[in-house]
């Protein structure tokens, strides 16, 4: 079985989408019965082929990527379009792929589509977030333009395949006779596992992107009533991105900037300390797929509290690993108050969330994918 990947982030550039790529392409590498081609882009200016075992390349494009290595501009997106359809071609050329498999709808699925027309091979489309319309108020606009093209590589897909129920639902919004299989994330349980907090009341959101929809502003807000009843109270912020300012201000303007620190980007190997030190995780995010930040929190221990959205009410039942809330400041003072009052329920809630992320395996989701791929190719 060989495959043809395309996602236009990888480790260290972008996020939840790059690190399940990552995840997924780990696992490949070990199976032995399947070879893949990643083509991304490069987090600068080389263009470099790295290699996983003996079965997995990972071809980084240079699209001339400068800054934010969370944040890819719509001229990145669209350099890594000219350059990969391209690249793509000439390994289609030159070897026999079973299936395309992309990452996102747009770019990478639309580039799947043409090569799919030309090539005469099946593709799959993963839905990750941002190319579901409506995710995103980043590409509010776009998403009226883009609606069209989204839709129709989903309908040429021979399978779309979506992260989470939720995400699914949305995607359902724009195509409501598309059928979309769902594959959730997985989490590596041996490298996150529990650890021994301090003293400190740390609450983190995971690494993350700075983002306004991810709702970090929300936990500031809440830090003033927090401080009142646990002075050891820390927001501790994992990440880089567009809000990393408007959170400095805020937490400024609130009287706060002492109990809010600003790690920035955190290499994913080092990002296991960060959570094993914390009580609590919450992400008061406006939408999700499925969070990768989350299940690391869970696999780690902690109690998770996060809006009814996307993956993340999926993956934390009320007052058995966690808190739903409603995306306000006071559901969120609300929540914390309540665990901050009620230490071995907290602890409790902890134990559970270990027991809800030993149950899911990035093994299992590549086995997941592979049954798809074997479909494709069997049709």
């Amino acid at each position: 079985m060989r495959v043809l990947f395309l996602n236009y982030e990888y480790p260290p550039l972008g996020g939840g989408a790059a690190n399940a790529t990552a995840y997924l392409l780990s696992e490949y590498s070990k199976a032995g019965n399947i070879v893949v081609d990643l083509v991304t882009s490069s987090p600068d200016e080389q263009q470099v082929i790295e290699v996983l075992g003996e079965d997995v390349q990972i071809h980084k494009l240079n699209i001339g990527k400068k800054g934010n290595l969370h944040h890819q501009s719509q001229l990145d997106l669209l350099r890594y379009s000219y350059k990969a359809y391209a690249y793509a071609d000439g390994l289609l050329q030159a070897n026999d792929y079973d299936v395309v498999h992309a990452f996102f709808g747009v770019p990478c699925g639309a580039l799947a589509m043409r090569l799919s027309k030309k090539y005469r091979i099946p593709y799959i489309v993963s839905l990750r977030g941002s190319d579901v319309p409506g995710y995103s108020e980043r590409f509010a606009f776009l998403y009226n333009f883009l609606r069209p093209l989204i839709v129709r590589v989903w309908k040429r897909a021979f399978q779309v395949i979506s992260n989470s129920q939720g995400l699914k639902d949305l995607a359902l919004l724009s195509a409501p006779e598309q059928a979309i299989g769902i594959i959730p994330n997985g989490v590596d349980t041996e490298r996150f596992r529990p650890g021994q907090a301090g003293e400190e009341w740390i609450i983190t959101a995971g690494a993350t992107r700075l983002t306004q929809r991810k709702g970090l502003h929300l936990i500031i807000e809440a830090l003033p009533k927090l401080l009142t009843y646990n002075p050891k109270v820390v927001f501790e912020i994992m990440g880089d991105g567009a809000s990393e300012e408007m959170l400095r201000a805020k937490a400024l303007a609130l009287g706060v900037a002492e109990s809010v620190r600003f790690l920035g980007r955190i290499p994913a190997s080092e990002t296991v300390g960060f959570y094993q030190r914390a009580k609590v995780f919450v992400l008061p995010s406006a939408n999700e797929g499925m969070s990768n930040a989350l299940l690391e929190a869970l696999a780690c221990g902690l109690p998770a509290v996060v809006t009814d959205t996307g993956g993340s009410s999926e993956l934390v039942r009320e007052k058995v690993n966690g808190l739903v809330i409603e995306r306000t400041v006071g559901a969120i003072e609300e929540s914390l108050m309540y665990l901050l009052a009620h230490e071995e329920e907290r602890a409790r809630m902890g134990r559970e969330s270990r027991v809800c992320a030993e149950a899911k395996s990035w093994t299992a989701v590549a086995e997941a994918y592979q049954e798809v791929y074997q479909e494709a190719t069997r049709r």
